[in-house]
């Protein structure tokens, strides 16, 4: 046995230690008890008395009080869980990730779903993340280029807190490109070995269709699934400009944003996945959410994690051992 494994000794629920002051107050005081007549000398004869007393003889060696003193010790302290070493475990986790690809181009300003596009597909992500259970997710913005908000993890709550500041005007350069988002999408699969990647793509449109179909085969290839949610209407809305109102062509018309069905459906397609629009995007949430229904062959090991062993457990033996002796005749 390692002794400076003893370095770390503690108790696991310490909380069970401050019994034994008053365990052994009332050991004490039973013991005392049973030391005094009380007022039986008044009523029974001086030859019987001794037979009804605990301590037969009064010898100190037949008191039962320092027994049960010893045994409510180790009762406590087997509660208390003493623990000074530490034990391995593999943790098992669902092996899917999913991966947010989120446009954030100046149209998804638009208005045609309400109260905007961002805000929309914004509502969207929230709902994947109640979803997402111990699959590790990561999140992309996008607009000219795309930057990785959060990579693959499972700490859903962090990835909640930092949806609100994500709108089209945080985004450092314009532009429309899909398809490097893909291309990011495919490293942060690398990074950590993904087997099982969703990749979710929540747009209004693209302005490199052809580099996005590419984008999205290649991923398919790996053994991901892109899937998309078009955000807005075929109808389209007024783009918003930087300075507010609204973008106008050479002809003083405002420019709409009509949503391209066509293409959003060919990506999907080409990924392997499903194309929906924003509005029917519980039913690909809720086909997300039975791929954790995987058989348990599936699952892969994750991590090793490491747990303090509960020691307290090898003073039952003694404890099973000393309890009897207490149905000793005379004692109960």
């Amino acid at each position: 046995m390692d002794l400076k494994a003893f370095g770390a000794f503690h108790f696991l629920h310490p909380l069970w230690l401050l019994a034994l002051p008053a365990l052994w107050s009332l050991a004490a005081w039973l013991s005392m008890r049973g030391r005094r007549d009380g007022g039986w000398a008044r009523l029974v004869d001086p030859e019987l008395l001794p037979a009804l007393r605990l301590r037969a003889g009064g010898g100190a060696a037949h008191s039962p009080w320092p027994l049960l003193a010893l045994i409510w010790t180790l009762a406590a302290l087997a509660l208390a869980g003493m623990t000074w070493q530490r034990q391995q475990s593999a943790a098992f986790r669902a092996p899917l990730d999913w991966i947010l690809v989120l446009d954030l181009s100046p149209s998804m300003g638009a208005g045609d779903v309400s109260p905007d596009r961002a805000t929309r597909a914004r509502y969207v992500i929230s709902d994947l993340l109640d979803a997402a259970q111990d699959a590790r997710v990561a999140l992309i913005v996008f607009a000219g280029e795309p930057h990785v908000v959060v990579p693959l993890t499972t700490d859903v709550a962090t990835i909640r807190s930092l949806l609100p500041p994500l709108a089209p005007g945080i985004m450092p350069e314009s532009g429309h490109q899909l398809a490097p988002a893909l291309a990011e999408a495919g490293r942060l699969m690398q990074t950590v070995a993904s087997r099982h990647a969703q990749i979710v793509v929540l747009t209004d449109g693209m302005d490199d269709p052809a580099e996005s179909l590419q984008a999205a085969a290649q991923l398919r290839q790996r053994g991901a699934t892109v899937s998309v949610i078009g955000v807005g209407t075929a109808a389209g809305a007024p783009e918003p400009a930087p300075q507010g109102g609204f973008v106008h062509d050479a002809q003083g018309r405002s420019v709409l944003t009509p949503l391209p069905v066509d293409e959003l459906q060919h990506i999907a397609a080409m990924g392997g996945g499903r194309y929906v629009t924003v509005n029917e995007a519980g039913a690909l949430i809720d086909g997300l959410r039975a791929l954790h229904s995987l058989p348990s062959r599936d699952y892969e090991v994750g991590q090793r994690v490491s747990a303090w062993q509960n020691a307290g457990i090898w003073l039952l033996p003694p404890l099973l051992l000393l309890v009897p002796l207490l149905a000793r005749r005379g004692w109960l």
